[in-house]
């Protein structure tokens, strides 16, 4: 796969409409589960027919495509700005440290939870869930490479395992603290967000400090 971002196909909606379905969508998948939510609840949710739902997005996996290719939009957007950024480790590790603790206040880390346990079950989801993931490395990569001089293959070659663990870190933290809920709320607590904070900081520290030569 090149550097470049994925071609996720998606419904030809208008773009501010697009942005409201997917949130009605987003928000019922949050409230009723990923597969607890059924089709007719997700047409319900966006204010369609189910017909004309079933038009835009024939399949769970689909609309799974559709929110995934908004979030990577979003994320590359805020990658570009990072990267443009003097001390582009400093972008990498605030929007880290943002993710880590909006996720402590959204239906997100629940949201992800659901759909990476769908991806165990389910190829199409499983795809899609990967290119999303394989599309976030390959931007953080290119952030580190040009923060280091490096050409990307390179930073590849050598960071790779460092972006991993960077985003099973983030992603670990959102879920987890939907996962705890209601009955484990206590446990780790701060504690476990503190350390997580500083375990991403560790990792980052690692790859500016790191005397690559080129």
């Amino acid at each position: 796969m090149t550097a470049h971002s994925p071609d996720f196909s998606r419904p030809n909606l208008q773009d501010s409409r697009q942005a409201d379905i997917l949130q009605a969508v987003r928000t019922a998948f949050i409230e009723k589960g990923f597969d607890g939510a059924s089709m007719q609840d997700l047409a319900l949710a966006t204010g369609m027919s189910v017909g004309n739902f079933y038009r835009y997005f024939p399949s769970k996996s689909a609309i799974v495509a559709a929110l995934i290719e908004k979030d990577v939009a979003e994320v590359e957007r805020d990658f570009a700005a990072i990267q443009s950024m003097q001390n582009p480790f400093d972008g990498l590790r605030m929007a880290a440290r943002k993710h880590v603790m909006d996720c402590s206040c959204s239906g997100d880390g629940q949201l992800w939870a659901e759909m990476t346990a769908a991806a165990m079950r389910k190829g199409d989801v499983a795809e899609v869930v990967c290119r999303m993931e394989t599309a976030v490395q390959e931007s953080m990569l290119r952030i580190i490479a040009c923060g280091k001089g490096l050409d990307f293959e390179t930073a590849r070659d050598r960071y790779a395992a460092h972006i991993e663990l960077l985003m099973l870190l983030v992603k670990g933290a959102g879920t987890r603290v939907e996962l705890q809920r209601p009955r484990h709320a206590t446990a780790g607590g701060p504690d476990l967000t503190a350390l997580i904070l500083r375990t991403i900081d560790q990792v980052l520290d690692e790859i500016s400090n790191d005397d690559v030569k080129v």
